[in-house]
């Protein structure tokens, strides 16, 4: 068995679940008292949120890139990154580690293109919905369009994650509104929804709505066991 590397702590109510799905999946495919090898760098996400907020990705680059490298210091054979947005760093913690590196978005276009559906529609913070580097792998890897909701319901879908998930507050009224909103997009073609923060499954799930809910972060956590338990 391989082991995995985590970078975890954005927020750390997600990186237990990866954690979680992880040894889940490690005991089903091989039973009795098996559970994974892996290290988790987890980070001080306050930290993480005020960079966001005022759009300094170099310094964001780095701290991602000095985790991934603390990682394969401690023997991980592949990284993993526990969280969607914090892939617009993806480039610096390729450029700075010599292990594989699983990227949430490919991950997930596999899943979709399993279920030969072409048109989705992604939520998750404003950083992931409103930028590329999800949605261009969808394309040009999977042939897979993306659509976004509009700026209102954005700016909803991303102050949900910030004010109430990440703090591990699930409120009904949130979930009604993140069900309208994916209700608005299958009128434009959606035939599935990607739940790109790896908060929002705390919140919603395909009991909730009426087309497949693509979880990224049960998505990529399996992928990482898939990768470890391969011979």
């Amino acid at each position: 068995m391989k082991k995995i590397g985590l970078i975890g702590g954005m927020s750390w109510e997600s990186s237990l679940v990866y954690y979680q799905i992880i040894n889940e999946k490690v005991r089903e495919v091989l039973g009795g008292f098996h559970s994974s090898k892996c290290v988790m760098e987890s980070v001080d996400f306050a930290e993480i949120e005020k960079l966001q907020h005022i759009n300094d990705w170099n310094s964001l680059n780095k701290m991602m890139a000095d985790s991934a490298k603390n990682l394969e210091n401690a023997k991980a054979d592949i990284i993993v990154l526990c969280t969607n947005t914090m892939h617009l760093c993806s480039e610096a913690i390729r450029n700075n580690v010599s292990v594989p590196f699983l990227h949430i978005a490919v991950a997930t276009g596999k899943k979709i293109k399993e279920k030969k559906i072409k048109k989705v529609l992604l939520l998750g913070t404003k950083f992931t919905m409103e930028k590329d580097f999800f949605k261009t792998i969808l394309k040009d890897d999977f042939d897979i369009e993306v659509i976004i909701p509009n700026e209102t319901d954005r700016e909803i879908v991303h102050q949900i994650i910030y004010n109430e998930l990440v703090h591990g507050k699930i409120e009904s009224d949130s979930k009604k509104e993140y069900q309208r909103i994916i209700n608005d997009s299958i009128k434009n073609g959606a035939e599935g929804v990607i739940l790109g923060c790896t908060e929002i499954p705390l919140l919603i799930n395909n009991k909730d709505i009426s087309i497949p809910a693509f979880n990224t972060t049960r998505i990529h956590a399996e992928s990482a066991v898939e990768f470890a338990l391969k011979q």
